[in-house]
């Protein structure tokens, strides 16, 4: 009897969408209501002034104004501090 391997099918073909993931708007950009100024997983920015953060952790603009990026220490339930960066949008004044 001959024997002969079966002809199956390979299981590495598949991949998945990209996610676009990143800053959108950079520090000194106009944003406008509801623009998105990062796409994140997890907090690498967090939401300062007038910024909300979604459910998948974006960062959007609450009002319009100009993107500010800074620093800001922040102290964990333990009592370390660490530093994380924070995303603002100020309002323009006109």
């Amino acid at each position: 009897m001959a024997h002969t391997k079966a002809t199956g099918s390979t299981s590495n073909l598949r991949d998945s969408k990209p996610k676009y993931l990143g800053v959108k708007l950079s520090a000194g950009q106009n944003a406008k209501t509801g623009a998105i100024i990062i796409r994140q997983r997890g907090t690498k920015f967090y939401p300062g002034e007038n910024v909300k953060a979604g459910r998948d952790w974006t960062l959007y603009a609450m009002k319009p104004g100009l993107v500010k990026f800074s620093t800001k220490r922040k102290t964990s339930f333990d009592g370390k501090t660490s530093r994380v960066n924070v995303v603002s949008v100020v309002l323009e004044s006109r």
